[in-house]
């Protein structure tokens, strides 16, 4: 059946930050809605029929959902989790946290919470860490399965530098992606991510492994993390003392393309930016975990200059909000500390369309474009009262943008659709 959804429309067709041409605003549009996905987008008044049954989310914004493209979903009980820079922070609380993910039962009641916390901050897509446990992916992708959410993500592979409890071996971490790829990628809008934790925690033997995996199954994102504590790097260089630098440990086992997704990628070297750029591989800045565990101020403009696609996440739980809206409040004040701007229209397009060409997935999520998914965030500038203050000083759509770039939370989140149904305990407009 065909539904029409109606209020203040806005999405992107090009990134602010390269052409003026960038965006579609239009005060009172609507979007029609047929089993899942976008029919057309345009003016109320060309869309709207008699017949056709219609909600009215007027005077909020409608956007494309937002995109996380690194999160870790065993992380959900260790968010604000107190002191200690990235490796403490490991070996304190994350790992340990993880080990509880071997239990089936601890794994499925952890991914409805998270998958409804992402839905409740207006985020409709993510590309998610699991635990080193087969049971943690299979409860994610059978949660995100039910809710018919895009989600990208994969058992982590790690056999060394940690509890016991957390490692694999090569052949377990191969055997258990291999399998889980097989059932879950492709599956409805499930997608595998082959996800080596990190260098630290995978041994050569592993990573050997991975490329191996990345081989077969090209199709498959790869998802890790890269140079985002200085203490981390010169520890990964200790375990590969062959490799030029960081990024040569995966360069080496054959990872790099645009299918690799590295989050933080803070304290790079020349040839490591360019290597980045040449062959495509994505850097994810994390900003609300940067800022936490004090790793370093991530340099999007010199990224860009060099040609490297950028994309922004929660990481969560390292990051402390499950909020892109956060998200986007702390990626601003990370870049005014590099000197670097970042105009409300840019961060918008960074968090839906941007992320989704990071993702190479821009032809199903990230705009309103016929076709794609109907996975739609719902806005209030006016959520809080101290939100709804400021607006009475607000000329612009920009101005808008801004207020909730830098005030707003959950809380702003009036609604979120994924695959065209109305998923959070939404408030109507009267009483917005």
């Amino acid at each position: 059946m065909q539904h029409l959804i109606r209020g203040r429309v806005l999405d992107f067709h090009a990134d602010p930050a390269d052409s003026d041409d960038n965006h579609r605003y239009l005060p009172d549009g609507a979007i029609l809605t047929e089993g899942g996905k976008i029919v057309a987008v345009d003016d109320y008044a060309n869309l709207a029929r008699p017949d056709l049954p219609e909600t009215d989310h007027r005077p909020w914004l409608i956007l494309p959902g937002f995109i996380d493209p690194h999160i870790h979903f065993p992380q959900v009980q260790v968010i604000a989790s107190w002191g200690a820079q990235l490796l403490d922070w490991l070996h304190t609380y994350t790992f340990p946290e993880e080990a509880r993910f071997a239990d089936s039962d601890h794994a499925t009641r952890m991914a409805g919470f998270f998958l409804d916390q992402l839905i409740a901050h207006g985020t409709t897509s993510a590309a998610a860490f699991c635990s080193v446990h087969a049971t943690s992916a299979e409860a994610l992708f059978t949660a995100a399965e039910a809710r018919d959410m895009a989600m990208i993500a994969g058992k982590v592979m790690m056999d060394r530098n940690a509890l016991p409890a957390v490692q694999d071996t090569p052949q377990q971490g191969y055997d258990d992606s291999k399998r889980l790829l097989e059932k879950w990628h492709g599956r409805g809008r499930q997608r595998y991510a082959i996800t080596p934790r990190f260098a630290i925690t995978s041994s050569p033997e592993q990573m050997e492994a991975t490329g191996a995996l990345a081989r077969e199954y090209p199709q498959c994102h790869v998802q890790t993390h890269m140079s985002e504590n200085l203490e981390e790097i010169d520890f990964t260089l200790s375990l590969y003392p062959q490799a030029r630098d960081y990024l040569d440990v995966y360069e080496s086992h054959g990872l790099l393309s645009e299918r690799l997704l590295l989050g933080h990628c803070i304290h790079l070297r020349e040839r490591e930016i360019m290597r980045l750029a040449e062959s495509g591989s994505r850097a994810v800045f994390c900003p609300t975990s940067n800022l936490f565990l004090g790793s370093g101020l991530f340099d999007r403009d010199g990224l860009r200059k060099a040609g490297v696609t950028t994309a922004v996440a929660t990481d969560v739980g390292g990051g402390s909000s499950y909020s892109m809206l956060q998200t986007l409040n702390e990626g601003y004040k990370i870049l005014q500390l590099r000197g670097q701007m970042l105009h409300p229209l840019q961060a918008f397009h960074w968090a839906t369309r941007g992320n989704a060409l990071a993702l190479g997935m821009q032809d199903s999520i990230g705009t309103l474009a016929p076709g794609s998914a109907a996975d739609l965030v719902v806005l209030d500038a006016r959520a809080t009262p101290a939100m709804a203050m400021r607006m009475e000083r607000a000329e612009t759509l920009s101005e808008e943008l801004f207020i909730l770039q830098i005030m707003g939370d959950d809380r702003s989140v009036a609604q979120t659709y994924v695959s065209g149904r109305p998923m959070k305990a939404g408030r109507s407009p009267a009483s917005g």
